[in-house]
């Protein structure tokens, strides 16, 4: 059987048509990296009702589609969000017999083996929720809530040992956060089902509600491979590089990410007279969240995430049928954080580079830097002018212009002020953001010059001085 090259991080990596490499956490602790030590940016489609609406060819369709667009993972859920308990999936069939999570149809499964195979061959990692929250939590939603630990545990255990090693990482929670003890256990329960089964074959998270991260609860379980985060949809410019900051200084050290930033098309906090997230709100909340340490970013569409038709109720108006949602260019632009990633490698906060003013907003500058200080990045939210001193961390330095719009690399040009690098961009304004690159020599280091230490004359013999 041929092999394939499938983009992995910042190398080409030749894989059997058959097999995605596992995935595991970097010995740093702070990214995420193939089983032979390639690393591996989580870059994210979110389609929630990915097994539930659409058919197993449109389904196939979408998969194809992100994989062409440089999408790695799809997040879905098992249990859909949208009655996907009780509302028959595409081919007529519910995932659960009687609301019992004890008794999966097994028909339902196969047909999610499909898709996860299919995604295999078409190099995509499928981020499964075995649930939607609102199945142990119903804040809101249709529900039902049907999950105590004990049978949590046993889904937990079916749905490991059916996917394990395969092109699977598991997704807890379902934008819901626990609320009491019960609730903690039945997410821990879960987990312990997951990881019985697969045997730590398959990484495994937590997706919290917006403003949240996973950290608050689950940081310290063992079972948690890495944090996420959900800066959601209620404000444009919402600052998700404070909570990705913030989990990575907790002790132990796990990688993290914004596994639900908002989504292109959505009404800014829920209501359509505010206006939607455009893909200038999409591409600003990847490039923070690259620029400040995460392990990668998870884009969203809000026609996408619910496979929305002409004929269904809308969820928060959506208004446009997902498959000419598709190409909105949101979804085109966060796969160009791939482009950049694969010169420079993990990128971590600098903001000690920045030297003009940079308040918080959205038009907020994020610099990250990588681990041997050979690259800078910096992201111009809206164009403005900026100043940085890279003096200190370079002997030379080559900037470039990216275009984080159309995915165009502007030629380069030598730096001649290392201490006062101004960068000024062809556009400012809203949606005239930019993305500078800098390729860095280090400063040459002097080698120390040592002092001449005169040695005193010997002192005379006194014997021979006496004769």
């Amino acid at each position: 059987m041929g092999g394939r090259l499938v983009v992995c991080g910042a190398m080409l990596l030749s894989v059997s048509a058959q097999a995605l490499p596992r995935l595991q956490v970097n010995e740093s602790g702070r990214f995420l990296e193939s089983e032979v030590g390639e690393p591996f940016l989580y870059l994210a489609d979110t389609a929630w009702e990915l097994f539930h609406r659409p058919s197993t060819s449109e389904a196939e369709t979408f998969l194809k589609h992100r994989s062409r667009l440089g999408f790695n993972v799809v997040q879905a859920a098992l249990l859909a969000e949208l009655d996907g308990l009780t509302e028959p999936d595409a081919e007529g069939m519910l995932p659960l017999k009687d609301l019992d999570p004890k008794q999966a149809d097994r028909r339902f499964f196969r047909r999610v083996d499909g898709l996860v195979d299919y995604a295999e061959r078409q190099g995509i990692y499928m981020g499964l929720l075995p649930t939607w929250g609102d199945k142990w939590n119903r804040r809101w939603g249709a529900g039902p809530e049907i999950f105590n630990p004990e049978n949590a545990r046993a889904y937990g255990e079916f749905l490991g040992e059916r996917y394990k090693g395969k092109n699977v990482i598991w997704i807890l929670g379902g934008d819901r956060n626990p609320e009491s003890p019960e609730h903690l256990n039945i997410i821990r329960a879960m987990a312990e089902g997951l990881e019985k089964g697969h045997g730590g074959a398959n990484l495994m998270t937590y997706h919290p509600m917006g403003g949240s991260s996973s950290a608050k609860w689950f940081h310290k379980d063992e079972w948690l491979d890495f944090n996420m985060v959900q800066s959601g949809h209620r404000e444009v410019a919402f600052r998700n590089y404070e909570l990705i900051e913030k989990n990575l200084k907790i002790v132990p050290t796990k990688p993290t990410l914004d596994g639900e930033a908002n989504y292109e098309g959505h009404p800014i906090n829920w209501k359509v007279e505010n206006g939607r997230f455009t893909d200038a709100d999409v591409r600003r909340a990847a490039w923070w969240s690259l620029l400040s340490g995460a392990c990668g970013h998870a884009y969203g569409n809000h026609n996408v995430w619910q496979m929305w038709n002409k004929g269904r109720v809308p969820v928060s108006a959506a208004e446009t049928p997902w498959i000419d949602a598709l190409d909105a260019p949101g979804a085109k632009q966060v796969a160009y954080l791939k482009t950049v990633f694969e010169k420079t490698g993990w990128l971590m906060p600098a903001q000690f580079l920045v030297k003009s003013k940079n308040p918080e907003g959205s038009s907020h500058v994020r610099v990250g830097l990588n681990a041997d200080r050979s690259w800078a990045v910096a992201y111009i939210p809206e164009g403005e002018r900026l100043v940085l001193d890279v003096s200190k961390i370079a002997g030379k330095a080559t900037m470039r212009l990216f275009s984080p719009r159309s995915g165009n690399m502007l030629s380069g040009a030598a730096v001649e002020d290392l201490s006062k690098l101004e960068v000024r961009c062809p556009g400012q304004g809203a949606g005239h953001d930019w993305v500078v690159i800098l390729e860095m020599e280090k400063p040459e280091r002097k080698k120390p010059v040592r002092p001449v230490i005169k040695k005193a004359p010997p002192k005379p013999d006194a014997s021979a001085a006496d004769q």
